[in-house]
């Protein structure tokens, strides 16, 4: 029989680091989709605040109790990362555990780095916003933390993430090295 072991997305390739800037997974063990039914976003918010003290974010803005986040994560769908599920939501629900790698990526100069893969100008989110946007041609979730950014992408784009980000912090790391 064979014997499976787990692997987390980015296994191998980070953590790396160009001057300041650093890029490391992020050590997320669930992500939990939530749509909630057609009337039921009420009911839904009042579910998650009673066990996990927290409701549905606003479009565009994450909560956070503890170590556990609620993202606002598109129309009507919300992720709930690094807790489990309340027993009961009048919701469409999916284990995205498995389907997202997620990386932070920090340093005085993140907006200059992002600024070279995406199209957003992320250099006015305040903490706690997300933003749906593209790196490079992968579809991510983008989070404004304290000193930079967590970004999800499918799974699959794990390697060709980290390719573009370390390119991209190269980049800025030599051309701030330059006006030295």
């Amino acid at each position: 029989m064979v014997d499976l072991a787990a692997k987390s997305p980015a296994a191998g390739l980070l953590p790396v680091s160009h001057g300041d800037l650093v890029l490391q997974e992020s050590d997320i063990q669930e992500i939990w989709s939530i749509a909630p039914f057609s009337g039921a976003e009420r009911a839904v918010s009042a579910a998650l605040r009673k066990s996990l003290k927290m409701s549905l974010p606003p479009i565009g803005r994450a909560t956070r109790t503890g170590s556990a986040k609620l993202l606002w994560a598109g129309r009507d769908v919300y992720f709930l990362v690094g807790s489990g599920l309340p027993a009961k939501l009048n919701a469409a629900v999916t284990d995205q555990s498995d389907a997202w790698c997620c990386v932070t990526l920090e340093g005085a100069h993140v907006e200059a780095v992002l600024a070279r893969i995406c199209p957003l100008d992320l250099r006015n989110m305040e903490t706690g916003s997300v933003a749906r946007s593209l790196l490079g041609h992968m579809t991510a979730i983008i989070v404004k933390i304290d000193n930079g950014y967590e970004l999800m992408v499918f799974r699959a784009f794990a390697k060709t993430l980290v390719h573009e980000l370390q390119d991209a912090m190269r980049s800025v790391d030599a051309q701030t090295h330059l006006s030295d």
